[in-house]
Formats: C-alpha cells, structure tokens, sequence
C-alpha cells in the first residue's frame, strides 16, 4: 500500500515547506512514480511536461552530453528541490538530460497545471521562484569548479552534495556513474578515489563509496561545495545539522521575503 499524500509530500522539503492551503492545491494534481538508477525523466530537445519532486533519497543529475560521448554534470537535486522547468510557462525544450542516480519515488505534476496552481497562489510562486534562484546558483558554480578546480577537489564536492541528500556516510554510487557525472575516464577516476581512500577520507567499496571522515572531506573540497550551501541557507533558510546534511527548509513568509531573482 502507498503512504498517503501527505506523508509523500514529507519527502520532499521544498514541498513540505509549503503552507497548508499551498499543498491543498497541489494535492489532487501529485502523482507518485518510482525511478530506477539510470532512468532518464527527460532528455536534451524534449519538451518538459512534467515536474518532478524526488522523495527521500531519490537523487537525480543534469547532465550535459557532449559530441564525444562524455557527459557531463551541472546540478545534483533530491529531495531539497524539484527538477523541470519549474519558472517556465509551461511546457518547454529541455537544455539538459536530468537521470536518476539513486532509484527512488518522485512526486509529479503536469506542468502546466503548476502554471496555473503558481498564478493562484503567491506562496507556491514565491517558493519556487527562491528555489530556482538557488538551482541557478548551483549550476553557475558547478561551471566555474569544473573550470578552475582539480579533478580531486571535484569529485570530494560531488560526493559531499550526494552526502547532503543521503543522509548517510553510504554513497549508493558506481565509479563508472561518477566518472562519467565528472566528465573523465574510469580509470582516471579510480586513480583520484584511491588518492582520497589513501588520504582516509573514503572507503571504496562494491558498487558504493563510504565517507569516512566528513570534516576531511570538507577540507579537501573546493570552496564551491560551501559556496552553494551557504546560498541554500540564505535563499531558502535551509538548516543543517552537525554533520551538514540538509534536513528542512524554513523559508521565510511571503510578506517578509525580500526581492526573489528570477531565471
């Protein structure tokens, strides 16, 4: 039997961080789907028509796929966000291929129907609004790490905002899903994951990697990871715990949240 609708929506903080009413206008519009590792919810060119809210720990990438077969990442969303054209009028060609990296459930709604929920309602608008902001800011410096950083401090980020969302030190990600999320070989990528196993600060195992010590991985990444969390909390008033997992989403009313940027 599936939980109820508003134990879905609990899985998803951006979601569950809206006000009752807000999700009442949601709530005849969500379907729940389920996603294996390396499903793809929509492709380069495709048109958009449905946004996705990962539940739990569903975790989905965007990538891009470049003409020599190498894809690239350029954002990580789980339950924190939602992946689609949430600020769009509606349908629209995607730029990016978004594949799921962690298999889980999703809570979907047709686009267009978002549209015209989001008219009516300015705290669904103001929220998503706040939240692309930050999806924005996450690509913007996803850009600038890949550009400026080594493959090492890349792929302790990566791992890092996959800890995020997990919640647990077992990272439920292959070497070859990794290397090709950092654009590099496999086996350049087996070199720089046992650089940082030599260092302690992961174990590789079968199929996963273990974090083993977060506060050394912190300080091998670059600043990037910080950078992106810092503007999550700023944005949207998402609180961490110790470890610095993200663990709700608190955002400010809309009477008393400053001017959004829009994408």
């Amino acid at each position: 039997m599936l939980p109820d609708i508003d134990t879905l929506i609990s899985g998803n903080l951006l979601l569950s961080a809206l006000r009752l009413p807000d999700q009442a206008l949601l709530k005849p519009h969500l379907e729940v789907t389920e996603y294996r590792r390396g499903d793809i919810l929509f492709d380069a060119g495709e048109d958009v028509t449905f946004i996705s809210f990962p539940l739990g720990e569903c975790v989905a990438a965007l990538v891009i796929a470049l003409r020599d077969g190498r894809t690239v990442e350029t954002a990580t969303v789980g339950h924190e966000g939602a992946i689609g054209g949430v600020v769009s009028q509606g349908s629209l060609p995607a730029f990016s291929r978004a594949v799921v990296q962690v298999p889980g459930s999703v809570l979907r709604i047709e686009a267009t129907v978002l549209q015209r929920i989001k008219q009516a309602s300015p705290g669904l608008r103001n929220l998503i609004t706040r939240y692309s902001d930050c999806l924005l800011a996450q690509v913007l410096q996803s850009v600038a790490c890949n550009a400026s950083h080594t493959i090492e401090a890349r792929c302790a980020r990566w791992l890092l905002s996959l800890q995020d969302r997990i919640g647990g030190d077992v990272l439920p990600v292959t070497h070859e899903v990794l290397a090709e999320l950092l654009g590099v070989q496999r086996s350049y990528l087996m070199r720089t994951l046992r650089t940082l196993q030599a260092q302690g600060l992961i174990q590789l195992r079968r199929g996963r990697i273990v974090i083993a010590s977060r506060p050394a991985m912190e300080d091998a990444s670059c600043e990037c990871h910080g950078a992106v969390k810092r503007h999550f909390e700023s944005v949207l008033g998402a609180v961490y715990n110790a470890s610095g997992t993200l663990m709700s989403l608190r955002p400010r009313s809309v009477e008393d949240s400053p001017a959004c940027q829009a994408v």
